[in-house]
């Protein structure tokens, strides 16, 4: 009796290249549909999962013969880990493969919120050159500027190198302030909101974190500082960040993560001034979408080879 093929299913379509690769080697199947009912049903007969959408909560209670699940990125919250442990299923991440393009998101949002290259752009080489060359005087530089970061990894930790270079100071706020890095200083909540300039979120959404910037955090900050989250969405109390701005008590955010995603109506109001949002692709470029697929094929690749898989999270199901 010929043994069935190792089958794989992913959430999300990966990198083409890649995923020929893994296809390659094993059966691939792309889901339809993310939602929750179409991966409980597919789940049944995988034997490895790769995540790039929102799991179910329940979804290991529908799989008979999985054998390890993949996140194609870093953040492990649209997975229930907890769930997959209990279930003994290992679970592994792809470190690292994304920062570099959200450090480069946040600075591409300070320039946006303090440069604006765009309205200096001349449409008419000619014409605009009188009434745009103005908008100039109130530009600012990030150099001398004040740079709040909370949660400094791997992102947090680049991003401050990056701002060090550019003549900033840099705040850190972490569980751990001995692991900060030399350049950056240690700063508790109420300091590093009052400081800054600009306050980035690059922290993890737990229980701690979730509407760590409420309204009390946000009435600390300076009427001209900019928020920038690129972490979780409920990281930060949305009603409070727009009253802040329609108040002018806050010089400006920019969201690149939401409470609800894709964004419902209703969720943000039209117009708002100095509110910059995208949609949850600081960490997606073609350069991390490859280091991202091409991580997870390996991964694969080392279960199918009855190897640990190298970026392990959920180490004590191998006890």
């Amino acid at each position: 009796m010929t043994a069935a093929p190792f089958k794989v299913l992913l959430t999300n379509p990966m990198q083409e290249a890649e995923q020929a690769r893994l296809a390659a080697s094993a059966q691939v199947v792309v889901a339809p549909s993310a939602d929750a009912d179409t991966l409980r049903a597919l789940i049944a007969d995988a034997d490895a999962l790769v995540v790039r959408a929102k799991l179910p909560d329940d979804i290991f209670d529908y799989q008979t013969r999985l054998k390890g699940v993949v996140r194609h990125g870093v953040g492990l919250d649209m997975i229930p880990v907890r769930q997959a442990t209990a279930h003994r299923i290992p679970v592994a991440n792809i470190p690292g493969s994304n920062t570099s393009s959200v450090v480069e998101y946040c600075l591409n949002a300070m320039f946006r919120l303090l440069r604006n290259m765009e309205s200096l752009a001349l449409r008419d080489p000619v014409r605009d050159w009188a009434s745009v060359r103005p908008r100039a005087d109130s530009t600012l530089e990030l150099n001398g500027q004040t740079l709040g970061i909370v949660g400094v990894g791997a992102i947090g930790g680049a991003l401050a190198r990056v701002a060090l270079a550019l003549g900033m100071e840099v705040l850190g706020l972490s569980r751990r302030p001995e692991s900060l890095p030399e350049c950056v200083t240690y700063a508790d909540k109420p300091t590093l909101f009052s400081r800054a300039d600009i306050v980035v979120l690059t922290c993890p959404l737990t229980d701690e974190t979730r509407d760590l910037v409420d309204a009390p955090t946000l009435a600390l900050m300076k009427p001209s500082a900019l928020l920038i989250n690129v972490s979780r969405g409920p990281v930060v109390d949305t009603a409070a960040l727009i009253t802040a701005l329609r108040e002018h008590r806050l010089g400006g955010a920019a969201l690149d993560v939401h409470d609800v995603q894709p964004i419902p109506d209703g969720l943000y109001p039209a117009g708002l001034e100095r509110l910059l949002l995208t949609p949850h692709v600081a960490g997606v470029t073609r350069s991390s979408m490859e280091r991202m697929s091409r991580g997870v094929v390996d991964e694969i690749l080392r279960l199918m080879n009855g190897q640990r898989f190298a970026n392990l999270v959920n180490p004590e199901v191998l006890a």
